[in-house]
């Protein structure tokens, strides 16, 4: 019992508010400081309560959010333990695991083509020296790219500003935004890197379920009013490629009209997507944040993203982003800027956008030949039911293709098997891909063994 005032003395020194969130996140905070460790058993809840001057209804609320974030466990005589909980991007790991080299046609990347990509070095060399250097002053957003943004912009948002690619954005925002134990609504299936994200930060994940047209209404509405925020891929949904339409996003606007939950837009596609860039945004002003993204449609390695939305929401934003990076590079903002008005590099991203559009047609469409019918409509992926999520796997690699299993991609356990296959990598010998495809779909563990 020595070290019970020793534990909850680390607790109380972190505990900025006498509330079940306030309680929570101060062993949240001692746990990532180190202070409390993986298997640590927590003092029993009459025990916290008399010493932190809380009730016991207030510690047992606490404790339940802790479990619901995963940092803790109930272990029965043991009690309330501290989990082995890893923040880090356990689910991107595991969704991309045994790609790289291994395969003749790797397809687990979900990355775009390079050959389909502009020309950054040609844009490097275009580029003129400014006249003074940049300072530690200066706008974060150099002027002529806040122009073009806000001409390309889903709706009017009073506040743009630019960071270092789509999952900083997110980030950045989980960061600013969102509180240990927050619940909020993301897709079923869901981006692994958002889901480990969230989980860092000790937000707890609402699955909805999407259809070719986005989150369905009726899911978002049954939990709208329980959630902070609602994470939203309006078009080219990875991994199964859905696109938001008119009456979708209204309908899911409506679904958000009387709650005040955040709604936070990944458009990681971009420029490559071929469904039109719509947001709730323009239903929702003043509590949406959409993040466009610029990786897949003009270089990964430029890593620049725009959020745009109301101040109140952004300029938070900008200005914890000062507390560390400060600001995007402005020399790859001024590349950014040549690429979206030097006529070749615009037109390159207009072939790009058909280009993944006509590979994941063809490739859908010699699938159904084989009577696999694939969702969604739109981006560089198809969201491939198998019968076996292993056995699929295996049998590609054995001729020499590699996809992402589909686990790591669900929300919580469940669900049917499925492959997240890039298909906008291929440009050619669709039928053929098709065929294998097919194969494993229907594969089953013991036939692959044998």
């Amino acid at each position: 019992m020595a070290a019970v005032p020793e534990t909850l003395g680390a607790v109380e020194e972190r505990m900025a508010e006498p509330t079940a969130r306030g309680l929570a996140d101060a062993v949240a905070r001692a746990v990532a400081e180190g202070v409390l460790a993986a298997g640590e058993k927590l003092p029993p809840i009459r025990t916290v309560a008399v010493q932190l001057g809380l009730s016991p209804t207030t510690v047992s609320a606490a404790w339940n959010l802790l479990s619901r974030a995963g940092t803790v466990q109930a272990d029965g005589r043991r009690g309330t333990v501290i989990t082995a909980r890893q923040a880090g991007p356990a689910r991107y790991r595991s969704a991309l695991r045994g790609g790289g080299d291994l395969f003749a046609l790797d397809l687990s990347t979900g990355t775009p083509d390079p050959a389909l990509l502009p020309d950054v070095t040609a844009a490097l060399r275009r580029l003129k020296p400014p006249a003074e250097p940049a300072t530690y002053l200066d706008d974060p957003v150099l002027p002529e790219l806040a122009e073009l943004l806000r001409a390309d912009w889903p709706f009017a948002a009073e506040r743009i500003t630019v960071v270092d690619g789509a999952m900083d954005a997110l980030q950045q925002i989980a960061a600013t935004h969102l509180r240990f134990g927050d619940r909020v609504a993301v897709e079923q299936p869901c981006f692994p890197p958002l889901l480990d994200l969230l989980d860092s930060v000790g937000a707890v994940p609402v699955p909805v379920d999407v259809d070719d047209d986005g989150p369905l209404p009726g899911r978002l509405a049954a939990v709208a009013a329980s959630v902070r925020a609602v994470f939203v891929q309006p078009r080219a949904q990875n991994p199964c490629g859905a696109a938001l339409t008119g009456a979708r996003a209204s309908a899911l606007a409506r679904a958000l009209r009387d709650t005040d939950a955040l709604v936070i837009e990944d458009d990681s596609a971009g420029a490559i997507a071929s469904a039109p860039p719509l947001s709730l945004g323009s239903e929702l002003p003043e509590r949406t944040l959409h993040v466009r993204s610029y990786s897949k449609s003009h270089g990964p390695d430029l890593r620049l993203a725009a959020i745009g939305g109301p101040a109140r929401l952004v300029d938070p934003v900008v200005d914890r982003r000062f507390l560390g990076q400060g600001w995007t590079s402005r020399l790859l903002q001024s590349v950014l800027v040549d690429l979206l008005t030097h006529a070749p590099s615009v037109r390159t991203v207009a072939r790009a956008r058909v280009a993944y559009a006509t590979r994941r047609a063809r490739t859908v469409e010699a699938l159904a030949t084989h009577g696999i019918d694939v969702p969604g409509r739109d981006g560089l992926n198809i969201w491939l039911p198998v019968q076996d999520e292993a056995a699929a796997l295996l049998l590609l690699a054995s001729r020499g293709i590699g996809a992402a299993g589909g686990g790591p991609f669900a929300v919580g356990p469940g669900g049917s098997p499925h492959l997240r296959v890039t298909v906008g990598l291929v440009a050619t010998g669709h039928r053929e891909l098709a065929r294998h495809l097919a194969d494993a779909a229907t594969a089953a563990g013991q036939s692959v063994r044998s």
